[in-house]
This record gives C-alpha cells, sequence and structure tokens, in this order.
C-alpha cells in the first residue's frame, strides 16, 4: 500500500519502520563474500531501523514531520553577528547603535554591541572633555571575536587610519591570528571623520589590511543604498567601503541620512552573514 508523503506522521512512520527492518533484512548492505557476523539479531535489526529512519522521517518533504525538524533547526540556528567599535565624542557610537537596530531587523540575527579597550589615561581623556563611556555596552576581548559569526568594525579617524585604540586591540588579536579562528567570517567597516579630506576613504582603505590578514571577507556596501549615496544637497558621510559621518569640531553629529545609512549597513552585513551560516 502506497501512503501520500504529506500523511506521514509520527505516530505512523514507526510502525512503518519497524516493520520494515524486521521483514527485510536482506536489503541490509553487507558484503555477500563475507562471514556471517556473530553481532546478536536484536542489535542487527537497531542498525536496519536507523539506517532507514532518514527515508521515513526525513527524506519526504511533504511530511509534517520533515517541517517541523527542519523549521526547529532553522530556529535554533541564530547568526551572531558583533558590532565592535571605539568612540571618542559619541559619533562613531550613534552610528554603532543604528546599525545594531539595522542587523537585529534580520529575523534569526542576534547583533551585539561591544566597545575596544581605552588605552589614553583618565587625566588625558579629562583634558581632550571626552564624555564618559557607554555603560551598557561591555568591553571585548580578543579571544570573544571567535564566538560571532560576522562582524561590523567601527572607529574615528586619526591622520587618515584607524584611532589608535582600534589598532591596539587588532594588534592583541596574534593568538586568534595565528590559529586563523576568523578566516572566512563576513566583516564590514563604518568610521567618522572631522571633514572630506580627513580621511573618509583612507581610513576605510587602511583599515581593510586588518581583516585581509585574518582571513575574514570584507562586505563593502558598494552602491547598493541606492539614491543615498548620491546626495549632493547636503554633507554626507560614508562611501561604497561603508557607512560613515563627519563630526567637524565635534559639535556635529550624524545626520537622519547618515543614521539610514547605516542602518542598512547593519542589516546588509547580516543578511549576508546569514546566507553564509545557511
Amino acid at each position: 500500500m502506497f501512503l501520500p508523503a504529506e500523511k506521514i506522521t509520527p505516530n505512523i512512520a514507526l510502525p512503518i519502520i519497524l516493520l520494515h527492518a524486521f521483514t527485510n533484512i536482506r536489503d541490509h548492505e553487507m558484503d555477500k563474500h563475507s562471514k556471517p557476523t556473530k553481532a546478536p539479531l536484536f542489535s542487527f535489526h537497531i542498525e536496519l531501523t536507523y539506517c532507514k529512519i532518514p527515508q521515513y522521517f526525513l527524506h519526504y518533504s511533504g511530511s509534517q514531520t520533515y517541517f517541523s525538524l527542519n523549521q526547529r533547526d532553522k530556529k535554533m540556528a541564530i547568526t551572531k553577528v558583533y558590532i565592535v567599535y571605539y568612540s571618542l565624542y559619541g559619533h562613531v557610537e550613534s552610528m554603532a547603535r543604528e546599525i545594531q537596530k539595522g542587523a537585529n531587523s534580520v529575523p534569526d540575527v542576534e547583533a551585539t554591541l561591544w566597545q575596544v579597550p581605552e588605552t589614553l589615561p583618565g587625566l588625558v581623556l579629562e583634558k581632550m572633555k571626552a564624555p564618559g563611556k557607554a555603560d551598557d555596552v561591555p568591553e571585548i576581548k580578543p579571544e570573544q571575536l571567535v564566538e560571532a559569526d560576522g562582524f561590523i568594525f567601527g572607529f574615528p579617524s586619526r591622520f587618515g587610519v584607524m584611532a589608535a585604540q582600534s589598532k591596539a586591540f587588532f594588534d592583541a588579536t596574534h593568538d586568534i591570528w595565528a590559529t586563523q579562528a576568523l578566516a572566512g567570517k563576513p566583516a564590514g567597516i563604518f568610521w567618522s571623520t572631522g571633514f572630506h579630506g580627513g580621511g573618509q576613504e583612507l581610513t576605510a582603505l587602511t583599515a581593510v589590511t586588518q581583516l585581509a590578514h585574518h582571513g575574514m571577507i570584507f562586505v563593502p556596501l558598494g552602491y547598493t543604498f541606492g539614491s543615498g549615496m548620491f546626495e549632493m544637497e547636503q554633507v554626507k558621510g560614508g562611501s561604497s567601503y561603508g557607512a560613515g559621518t563627519f563630526a567637524a569640531d565635534g559639535s556635529r553629529h550624524p545626520t537622519e541620512l547618515e543614521l539610514q545609512q547605516a542602518f542598512y549597513q547593519g542589516k546588509y552585513v547580516a543578511e549576508i552573514t546569514r546566507k553564509l551560516m545557511i
């Protein structure tokens, strides 16, 4: 009797498996020239039953059992995206929070904010009138990077390259670099500069080397952000390499368009990371 796949349920499948196992022992794959096994017949039946389980429980995509198992696996597979940043005056932090929102808008993605450790002494930070760090964002240790499936790194520019705090953090990743523990994982970047000539593209270009030596896959935005990439009526940071903003003398904060691009980048990188996971 033929039973349609969609009608096969766990209650029906188990008796079928057992019946098939105990009445079709000859189907078992064994060398006809080999000596008969001395294993108990019961063990033989169990082995055969195990071999037949995928055929009935998993093979028929129309069955409720197949659907339940596969949907369960997809729901359990959460993609972790780490947004790792350094921010002195809050500009990069504002971008990071928007990027997190974008990444978390992707189903089955869990985006987490992390700060890299500060390297400047407290007295220097006080003279620079730097505000305190965000209390709700923990500091990350290099070895914690291996827990993530994808990354988005953010930093302010210092003389055309990433801030020393971010570089110091990357320098501390020697152990995971030695094992190439991050190889094949996607990563994007975002940044803040003082003005147009402050390193909007150079900061991104010099940052890519950090990803390359770890074997990570650089995920640029390209021009997927659409018309926002060609905005000429207002000052806007960012480029095809990633989202960006201008801080000017420190009084300027990310504009609505820059925040939109940051949100988009979070969503975009999270989607790419998710695709690579499946």
